[in-house]
C-alpha cells in the first residue's frame, strides 16, 4: 500500500469536506424545497430565507475545520431539528427535517468529531518579550517620548 500524497491530515480534511458539502446540499434542499411550500404566505418566505441564509453562514463555519465550529453545527442542527419538528406537527411539512438530522448524524460520528478536534497546525511564533516604559509610552503616544 502507498501512502496518502497528502499525508496525515489527508482523511481529516475529507471528512470536513465531507460534512461541508453535507451542509450546502441542506442549505440547498432548504430553499429547494422551502420557498415552494410557502405559497406566497411572506412570514414562511422569510423564516425560509432565514434558515437558508444560516445553513450558508453554517458551511462556512464548518470549513474551518476547528471544535468550536463543529459546536456550533452540531448545536445549529439540533435548533433545525426542533423547528422541524414542530412545523411537522403544526403543518405536517417534514421539509429540510431529515436533512437535519442526517447532518447531525454525520456530525456526532466519532471519526468526524475527531476530525474537528484536531487544531490546525500553525507557524511557531516568538515568546512575548517584557513590555518596556519605553516601548508601552511610545505606542500610546504615537512613537513619541518627550521627556
Amino acid at each position: 500500500m502507498r501512502a496518502a500524497p497528502d499525508g496525515p491530515g489527508r482523511p481529516r480534511r475529507e471528512l470536513i469536506r465531507l460534512v461541508t458539502r453535507l451542509v450546502v446540499a441542506q442549505t440547498v434542499a432548504a430553499a429547494a424545497i422551502g420557498l415552494p411550500f410557502s405559497r406566497r404566505h411572506l412570514p414562511s418566505i422569510l423564516i425560509t430565507l432565514a434558515l437558508v441564509v444560516a445553513l450558508a453562514g453554517l458551511a462556512l463555519l464548518v470549513r474551518s475545520g476547528t471544535r468550536a465550529a463543529w459546536l456550533v453545527a452540531v448545536g445549529f442542527e439540533l435548533a433545525f431539528i426542533g423547528y422541524g419538528l414542530s412545523r411537522f406537527f403544526a403543518a405536517r411539512y417534514l421539509g429540510g427535517t431529515l436533512f437535519a438530522i442526517l447532518a447531525l448524524g454525520t456530525l456526532a460520528h466519532p471519526a468526524v468529531a475527531r476530525a474537528f478536534a484536531v487544531m490546525p497546525r500553525r507557524a511557531p511564533q516568538a515568546p512575548p518579550g517584557e513590555l518596556g516604559l519605553s516601548e508601552a509610552a511610545g505606542d500610546a503616544y504615537g512613537g513619541q517620548v518627550r521627556g
